[in-house]
């Protein structure tokens, strides 16, 4: 890890300097323990290969632990407050963190970077499922893909046939890749990962 790295204030700091809240109309929500986002990236496994594509990284959290784990991180921004805070974080990791805004759901994910492409993302609520069902249309793109959701969605993703929950997620996210739920506690969002 770079010493730009280390040196960063921490992100509450950051939030606070840039007056960042979470807008629950873009489905933010905030990741700010850098334990949970390094655990996040070890699910993930070995980033240091390909691309790394993030979206909606926020004040960059997760994004601060892919750049750690040596990842090259190509990150998707639909909020422009976190432009200007991200570049901050791209400063300290030259060459190493583009940030692309727009909407991921009008972006060709699968396009981006250099494979192999893994998506590692704390996706927003109000689109993680759709998000999903739009790169399940083209899952071999992917080498992997580690997603934090809901947990009710997460159960969804991963429920069993003949379970209440099993449904169109379950199905297709099944049919076109493994889904393991990574972790599994009360009060975190899950990690199904393809």
């Amino acid at each position: 890890m770079s010493d730009a790295l280390k040196d960063l204030p921490p992100l509450r700091d950051v939030i606070a300097r840039h007056g960042l809240r979470a807008d629950k109309s873009l489905g933010q929500h905030f990741l700010l323990d850098l334990n949970l986002c390094a655990r996040i990236v070890r699910v993930a496994c070995d980033v240091t290969q390909g691309t790394c594509i993030e979206i909606g990284p926020g004040p960059g959290g997760l994004t601060r632990a892919l750049l750690e784990a040596g990842a090259q991180v190509i990150a998707v921004e639909k909020d422009p407050r976190c432009i200007d805070l991200l570049g901050e974080l791209s400063d300290a990791a030259p060459g190493r963190l583009e940030v692309i805004p727009g909407d991921a759901l009008k972006i060709d994910i699968a396009a981006l970077g250099t494979a192999p492409r893994r998506i590692v993302a704390n996706l927003p609520y109000n689109v993680g499922t759709e998000l999903l069902f739009k790169w399940l249309e083209n899952a071999t793109a992917f080498e992997s893909m580690t997603l934090m959701f809901q947990r009710e969605v997460a159960l969804r993703i991963a429920a069993e046939p003949g379970s209440k929950a099993y449904g169109r997620v379950s199905i297709m996210s099944q049919w076109l890749c493994e889904v393991a739920v990574a972790r599994s506690e009360e009060h975190t969002s899950e990690l199904p990962s393809h």
